[in-house]
């Protein structure tokens, strides 16, 4: 007799929600904390096991993107075109600069003990954190780009940067002054995300038309022969194609896996090595917006949220669900080897 499993759940829904769209969320590299970002002018911090909202910091417009600092405080990039220093336990927060238009995406760079912006303003910035407030003190450098950049990746010393019009940058941390490399996407498609390989060989760059690209840094003809892509994210209805946006990607950081979301409400986990799928989460209620594994890979964070890729149209709340990861789900399977003639 079979066992009967009662369906996945989709996770447990965090309590305090944005009240907009989700930009993104992150898990901290020391806690379960996680940092959301929001079109409700908002950066919230969650203690995301115990479902406790531990903080709110409110701009004066859209907030499009987060990241970690330390536990107790983090940076955001905003619509305002301002980027900010948030310090959790006292609730306060200092202007680090400016671009002129609205700030797109944000990391933090342990190697280079920078905070990165990439800017719909087609520049990159590069800000020391640890200067007093105000830009003249805090800016380390300005680096123009081909286009608006889209997204933002880091591993190590090499940071990739995705803009519109398809163009890839990737730089060392260590000689800003002009990319390493400078590519194009291999998808026809705009890029939506742009994520780094935890092994730090190369990065995963997803596009609006259900497809992700795998690439490799090593311009070595035996390096570039493993770069392929492969389409997700898709359905056939009436023997008409539909594809949606791929809008997230994110690495487990034990295991090299990967999941992505997408505006078809999926979440899929994928072994980038093998080319196969290893698992598709139930389906949320709206286009997944974000993903974050926290940082022992135990726990996926999921923004469920609509990106208007159709528009203004009524739709779910906005809503963050953490999940317990079984290994089952992100563990890659060994091949299997048909067994010799005796």
């Amino acid at each position: 007799m079979t066992s009967v499993h009662p369906p996945p759940t989709s996770g447990r829904e965090l309590s305090n929600p944005p009240t907009d769209g989700i930009s993104n969320l992150r898990f901290s590299n020391h806690s379960d904390h996680l940092l959301v970002s929001s079109w409700d002018k908002t950066v919230r911090l969650y203690d995301a096991s115990a479902n406790v909202l531990r903080g709110e910091f409110k701009h004066g417009g859209a907030v499009l993107d987060c990241c970690f600092h330390d536990d107790s405080s983090g940076f955001s990039a905003s619509s305002d075109h301002n980027v900010r220093r948030l310090v959790f336990n006292y609730g306060k927060e200092d202007i680090l600069g400016r671009h002129d238009a609205p700030v797109r995406c944000i990391e933090y760079s342990y190697a280079a003990g920078q905070v990165i912006t990439g800017s719909w303003d087609k520049t990159l910035k590069c800000w020391d954190p640890r200067g007093a407030s105000g830009q003249e003190r805090t800016l380390v450098g300005t680096y123009p780009q081909p286009e608006r950049v889209y997204s933002l990746s880091l591993v190590g010393n090499r940071l990739v940067v995705a803009t519109a019009g398809r163009h890839v940058n990737v730089y060392d941390l260590r000689n800003m002054s002009q990319p390493e490399q400078r590519r194009e996407s291999s998808l026809k498609y705009q890029t939506r995300c742009v994520r780094c390989y935890p092994n730090g060989t190369g990065y995963a760059l997803s596009s609006v038309e259900g497809r992700v690209a795998m690439e490799f840094f090593d311009l070595s003809e035996a390096s570039q022969a493993k770069k392929y892509a492969f389409k997700c994210h898709r359905k056939s209805e009436a023997g008409r194609d539909i594809v949606y946006p791929v809008n997230a990607m994110a690495f487990h950081p034990v295991y090299g896996t990967f999941a992505t979301g997408g505006c078809d409400g999926f979440v899929n986990v994928w072994d980038g090595n093998n080319k196969k799928r290893l698992y598709q989460y139930s389906k949320y209620p709206t286009s997944i917006a974000a993903l974050s594994f926290s940082r022992d890979g135990r726990l996926l964070a999921v923004a469920s949220s609509y990106t208007f890729e159709e528009g203004d149209k009524p739709h779910e709340p906005d809503a963050i669900f953490v999940r317990s990861v079984n290994e089952i789900e992100v563990k890659p399977k060994p091949k299997v080897y048909p067994n010799p003639p005796a």
